[in-house]
Formats: C-alpha cells, sequence, structure tokens
C-alpha cells in the first residue's frame, strides 16, 4: 500500500500533522518505535496515578487567542481545561515573591508595583511580547513574499535585551524566572525565543484536569477516525532514495511502508542517518545537522502525596535561592531553583494527590551513564538521583512547608530517561539550541534537501506546546499550502 504522507516519529508535531493532513483527505502512516504514542507528552502510571513526562501548562487557549483556533481545529478545545489564578506564574527569589498576572495591562501594573521606576520599561516589553507572535503568523499568508525567518528578534540577544532595557537586575531576573520552560543562555538565547515562550501564557494560562495522555488519545482517535493508521513498535531504520526523492520507509522488523511524502518528527541528525545513500543530501548539509549543539535537559521528581495533606494550589511555583536565574543550573551547587507545578484534583476535593518538580540538568551531570539503559544504571546512578530528589525537596519546602512528610513515594527521571524513551540525543528538552548569532543555520526549515522529506517538532523553529504547534502548520503548509492552513487560523 502507498501513503500520501509517511510519518516518523508520534510525538506531539507528528501527532498533529497526522491530524490535519489526514483531515485534509490524504491517507497517512504514523510510524512509532515505542509502544506508545505520545513523546514527550505520554504519560506513565503508578500506584494508579497517571503523571505527565513533559507537558505541565499551556497558553492561549482563549477565544481570539493565539492557539485557540488551531487548537478548534485539532478538537483539543473540547478536553478538561482549567484556567490557572489571575497571578499564574509566582517567582520567589530569596525571601521575595514575585507575580506574573494574566493579561498584559494587568502583567505590567503588577510588576511596576513592585518596580515602580521601571513601568514605562515593563510596558516596552509587554508591547514586544504582544506583536512577537505576528512574524510567524505573517510567513503563513498565502500572499506572503516572505519565506524565512528574518525578523530582529531573532538576531537579538535576549540577555542583551534585559540588561539594555532594564536597569534594575532583580526585574531581570524576576522576568527570566518563568523560563525554565527553555534554556537560559546568555551568550546565544535569541529574543524571539524567549519572547515567544512567555508571550503566550501571559495571554492566558491552563492546565489539564488529568494527564496529558488526553492530548494524545484524542489526536490518535481522530487521525484514525480521518482514515490514517498509526503502527507502535515499528522502529524505522532506514530511509531509501530513488531518483532524487524518497520512496519507502523501512523498519528494523523488516516491514517496508511506501509513500509519496515524508515528515520527521525525529531529530534531524537521526533522521538524516536513516538515508543511507542520496544524491540530494550532501555531506556538507550532513555536516551543519550533526554539528548542532543541543539545549540542557530536565530531572524531573513526580511526588504522590498522601491524603488530605496538600491543598491544591492553581498556580505554577518557582523559586530560587538568589537572584542568578540565568546561570545557577551550570553550578555544580546543590539544585538552586526549581517549579513546583500542582496536579489538580480528579476527585472533586480540595487536595492534590500528586506534584511536580522540576530543574534543569547539564548532560555532564550524567554523561557516565551513556552506555548504560533503563532499569540497568547501577547504585551510584541511583544514588545520585535520590541526592538530587532531596535537593529538590528541601527547595521546595520553602513553599510547602512538611513536605517531606506529605510524601507516599517519588519517581524521578533524568535527560538519559528521555534519551532513551523519546529518541532524542543527550535527552534535550527543548531540541536544538537556537542562536541569536546565527539564525539562519540554528534556525531549521521544514525542507530539506530531498523535495519530498520534510521536518517538525521542537528543533525546528520554536519548543513546547505552543511552539510545536506552530511548528506544524509550517510544515503542513509545506504539503497542502497555505490557503489551507491560514483557512484553520482564521477561520
Amino acid at each position: 500500500m502507498k501513503y500520501d504522507v509517511i510519518i516518523i516519529g508520534s510525538g506531539l508535531g507528528g501527532l498533529e500533522c497526522a491530524h490535519i493532513l489526514s483531515r485534509a483527505g490524504m491517507k497517512v502512516l504514523v510510524l512509532e518505535k515505542e509502544a506508545q504514542p505520545g513523546g514527550c507528552i505520554q504519560s506513565y502510571k503508578r500506584h494508579e496515578l497517571a503523571f505527565d513526562t513533559g507537558f505541565h501548562y499551556v497558553g492561549g487557549l482563549g477565544e481570539g487567542q493565539s492557539l485557540h483556533a488551531t487548537f478548534r481545529h485539532l478538537g483539543l478545545l473540547c478536553l478538561p481545561w482549567q484556567r490557572l489564578d489571575d497571578h499564574f506564574d509566582r517567582i520567589t527569589i530569596g525571601e521575595r515573591t514575585f507575580s506574573f498576572a494574566q493579561g498584559y495591562d494587568a502583567f505590567v501594573s503588577t510588576l511596576a508595583a513592585a518596580f515602580p521606576s521601571q513601568r514605562e520599561a515593563l510596558q516596552a516589553y509587554a508591547n514586544l511580547l504582544k506583536c512577537s507572535g505576528s512574524h510567524h503568523f505573517d510567513l503563513l499568508k498565502p500572499y506572503s513574499s516572505e519565506n524565512s525567518f528574518s525578523s530582529r528578534l531573532f538576531q537579538t540577544s535576549a540577555w542583551q535585551y534585559f540588561t539594555d532595557t532594564f536597569d534594575d537586575l532583580l526585574l531581570v531576573n524576576v522576568l527570566s524566572g518563568t523560563s525554565l520552560k527553555m534554556e537560559l543562555r546568555q551568550e546565544s538565547l535569541p529574543l524571539f525565543t524567549f519572547a515567544h515562550g512567555n508571550s503566550s501564557f501571559i495571554e492566558s494560562s491552563w492546565r489539564l484536569k488529568g494527564d496529558g495522555s488526553q492530548i494524545v488519545n484524542s489526536l490518535t482517535n481522530d487521525i484514525r477516525t480521518h482514515g490514517g493508521e498509526i503502527i507502535t513498535r515499528s522502529e524505522v531504520e532506514e530511509l531509501v532514495e530513488k531518483d532524487g526523492k524518497l520512496v519507502y520507509a523501512r523498519s528494523t522488523n523488516g516491514e517496508t511502508y511506501e509513500g509519496k511524502t515524508f515528515i520527521s518528527n525525529v531529530h534531524p541528525a537521526i533522521t538524516n542517518n536513516w538515508i543511507k545513500q542520496s544524491n540530494r543530501m550532501k555531506k556538507n548539509y550532513r555536516n551543519r545537522i550533526s554539528c548542532l549543539e543541543n539545549t540542557f535537559g530536565m530531572f524531573t521528581l513526580s511526588l504522590r502525596i498522601k491524603p488530605h495533606a496538600l491543598k491544591y494550589f492553581n498556580w505554577n511555583q518557582y523559586i530560587y535561592k538568589k537572584p542568578d536565574v540565568w546561570t545557577f543550573h551550570l553550578q555544580n551547587n546543590p539544585v538552586s531553583g526549581i517549579l513546583v507545578s500542582c496536579r489538580i484534583p480528579e476527585d472533586g476535593s480540595e487536595y492534590t494527590q500528586q506534584i511536580d518538580i522540576l530543574t534543569p540538568m547539564t548532560w555532564d551531570k550524567c554523561e557516565q551513564w551513556t552506555h548504560t539503559t533503563v532499569g540497568r544504571r547501577g547504585n551510584e546512578y541511583r544514588e545520585m538521583k535520590e541526592r538530587i530528589a532531596g535537593e529538590c525537596i528541601t527547595l521546595a519546602g520553602q513553599f510547602i512547608p512538611g513536605l517531606y512528610n506529605m510524601i507516599a513515594g517519588s519517581y524521578t527521571s533524568t535527560p538519559l530517561t528521555y534519551r532513551d524513551y523519546t529518541y532524542t540525543p543527550r535527552g534535550s528538552a527543548y531540541g536544538l539550541r537556537k542562536d541569536y548569532r546565527d539564525p539562519v543555520v540554528t534556525m531549521l526549515s521544514p525542507r530539506t534537501p530531498i523535495p519530498n522529506l520534510f521536518l517538525t517538532g521542537q528543533n525546528l523553529i520554536l519548543h513546547g506546546l505552543h511552539g510545536v504547534t506552530m511548528t506544524t502548520l509550517y510544515t503542513c503548509a509545506e504539503i497542502i499550502g497555505k490557503d489551507y492552513i491560514w483557512n484553520i487560523i482564521k477561520n
């Protein structure tokens, strides 16, 4: 059987592409090497509770906001979303706590109350956040002459922007304090990446009642309803080219799948390795992709909480020991920066049953176990995880006194875990590292040198639930045209 589109990898980008293209009437096949689809938004169960691996909250779902129309098209607005408190993100630095408020005016007013001399600069920053999304929507306009990301925001250093705009370093740390959802890197992070990673949450912020597998299940059910197929435990080992185009994918079990168009939701370097012989994909391109750096990974501590021990809090809590938000993860000191995320009670009570604590983890901290596999890493690895988990709990205890005594069970993951389950080099949490000094090289297009092979996912332009969804639209526009995608956005 020959498919119109074969998609490799069933992470969010792969599933969203499959949904859009199958709904458009194309015959779509999704190949996934693991036992279940979902990638970084899949969940796992312990003691009858489902824990998320990468999804915690999303922005821009309100009527008329940046993600509303696309999520409606994808059938995801029907899920049980709960809007967070007006002060949805709270940042504790040392002994002081600050808040991000939903809505740009409220965002400025709330922070200006703590930093009155910075009101004008805060308003300018809020205005920048408002317009940061316009450029990538402009690229999807049917008659737009733009075809690349040339915005000045890509060529501007985020760190330089903040230090030039604000003369209060504490405020710089506060404004950066919710950005554990990206890699803060002073020497390279583009202002566009920073702005996009924050703007949609200020529009509005939402949690799911339940785990992220609801997103996966909704997308996969719709894909099958549209006539698409999803095959798990099918690991691709080769993409075969003939006469300058890909003709089929071969999996490790010997099965072959013939297609007209191919989309890879897998890391570009791994994708390139599947193409053993090619007249189109030259050595220079392969070398350029393989030399790109990856962002850091995350250490995640998921806690099962004793019944009636901890009341649910409807916001995200960020905690830092001191104002070193951009650099704390580079030090070898005990954990000094975390995100605490609370799961909405599903039993109708006011008490949560689980919380997640996240902190960045660079590859060097787990590199000695590179050649190990899940469940076979040894005592030193287990001791390392227990030590970091303890440090996370101690820091979270500043916000939740007596947290240790509330814990009924704990589960940890490191970049090694993500590497082994999601096929992500070095367990990178946010894909390839973007660099304002060389945006043309580090901001990848969905197109590749092979005309019927396209890329999607967090390694291209944007990461996160919002960013990957936007990237999905770019990929699909290359296949079914900007008119179709523009109608989704503006319908």
